[in-house]
């Protein structure tokens, strides 16, 4: 074996395992939470990222970008492909070397074609027939943390037009956990809005 993990003597073979375990029990979690229509199936997974400095009123995709790459599916979809990968390289006799090289690009592979579907999926929305100005005013769900005093971005998951949409957010005031139910406030570009915590969220 080529390290020993966590001082346990765990095998590679394990934790590949592992992460296929963990990576596809959250897909699966998250198909089970759309199919019983539970928010966008986020709710209380709090994977963010943040982005250094503010951002004016401009908004030029890199952030959206790097939101879905670093999404909990997309994230959760190379874990799972990297383990899958892995596991079956381990019970065919690969080199363990090689395997960890093939199993890295299928995880690496499917979480940038995650990625790149939810940002297509994002394109959709606000293109077509949904105008994002009718989200002003409506009240949203945080599903990726949105640090606090214009810092960096979020995201926030808005009924409209009859449907669920999803985007950018980013707050003035204080920093707006996963789950917290915000007021959409102002709009800096069709996939980027301003939002505030609703009076019961504020402490």
């Amino acid at each position: 074996m080529l390290a020993v993990w966590f001082a346990l003597g765990w095998s590679m073979e394990l934790t590949y395992m592992a992460c296929a375990a963990a990576g596809g029990t959250v897909l699966l979690l998250q198909t089970a939470l759309l199919l019983f229509g539970v928010g966008d199936a986020h709710a209380g997974i709090d994977v963010h990222h943040d982005f250094g400095g503010g951002h004016g009123d401009g908004h030029d995709g890199h952030h959206d970008g790097a939101l879905s790459l670093l999404s909990v599916r997309a994230v959760a979809s190379f874990f799972t492909f990297f383990g899958l990968t892995g596991w079956f390289g381990i019970t065919r006799g690969w080199d363990e070397t090689l395997t960890i090289g093939i199993a890295l690009a299928a995880g690496l592979a499917l979480m940038f074609a995650v990625a790149w579907m939810m940002r297509m999926q994002s394109k959709l929305q606000s293109k077509g027939n949904l105008d994002p100005k009718n989200a002003l005013g409506l009240s949203a769900r945080v599903y990726l943390r949105i640090p606090p005093k214009n810092s960096g971005f979020g995201k926030v998951t808005v009924k409209i037009q009859g449907r669920s949409a999803e985007f950018v957010a980013f707050t003035h005031g204080k920093e707006l956990a996963t789950g917290a139910l915000v007021k959409i406030t102002r709009m800096s570009t069709p996939d980027t809005f301003e939002v505030e915590a609703l009076k019961e969220e504020r402490t």
